[in-house]
């Protein structure tokens, strides 16, 4: 499994969208579609960036009741997006139902990963307000176990855990890691955090890039900096 930088397009148009791929005239970088420009654009945005010949990770993070995501899912595997997500929260039998409908009547399907913790919440906000009181490391290793036990793909959690996500889930079990920020640049939201040399070196599969490269001066230079730093 190769490494890749996955950048995420947080933009609130599809105008504004292509006006950043645009930049891009030698890579096809792996693009992040999220809630706001797939609720400001809907599907189709995914068919024009698909189009244009790049990955792409369809971040809606579902969690609702099983046969709601299972349908929803059913819908989804008809776009042909390259990773989807959900909420390892909404437990294993959404999971199950989410791959049943993610996967075609051929038997192909898109990678499905589940989220563990946003990587803006940390165990102090866990605790007093999700009322969740094991370690923030304990419940992020149990639900990419619920996931990995369902039959999905991976998790999105911080570069933080990725190691020991792959210690207890294997190798070949994915880890999407946001919370990504250059050594130099502004933290922002995020709470746990890791530059890209620190993720490769702690055992991220993917990083998730979002303002260190769409918000900078050069972004198609701010993305060829972290591929560097990632994946060498």
């Amino acid at each position: 499994m190769g490494k890749d930088v996955i950048v995420a397009c947080d933009f609130s148009s599809a105008a504004e969208t292509f006006a950043f791929l645009d930049k891009f005239t030698e890579e096809k970088p792996f693009v992040k579609i999220g809630m706001e420009l797939f609720y400001a654009e809907g599907p189709q945005i995914v068919r024009d960036i698909k189009a244009r010949g790049h990955k792409i990770f369809l971040d809606l993070k579902l969690h609702d009741i099983p046969n709601t995501v299972g349908k929803a899912m059913r819908v989804l595997s008809n776009l042909d997006v390259d990773i989807v997500n959900l909420h390892a929260a909404g437990t294993s039998a959404m999971m199950k139902a989410a791959l049943e409908g993610l996967t075609r009547p051929d038997g192909t399907r898109p990678l499905l990963i589940a989220v563990t913790q946003l990587t803006s919440t940390d165990e102090q906000t866990m605790r007093s307000e999700l009322l969740i009181g094991r370690p923030l490391d304990e419940v992020v290793m149990c639900y990419a176990r619920n996931a990995a036990s369902a039959g999905l793909d991976g998790v999105v959690c911080s570069p933080l855990e990725a190691g020991k996500v792959h210690e207890k889930c294997g190798a070949d079990f994915l880890t999407v890691t946001p919370g990504v920020r250059f050594a130099d640049g502004e933290v922002g939201d995020q709470k746990r955090v890791t530059t890209p040399a620190q993720a490769k070196e702690l055992g991220s599969d993917y990083i998730v890039v979002g303002r260190p490269i769409t918000k900078a001066d050069d972004p198609v230079e701010a993305y060829r900096r972290c591929v560097k730093e990632f994946v060498g």
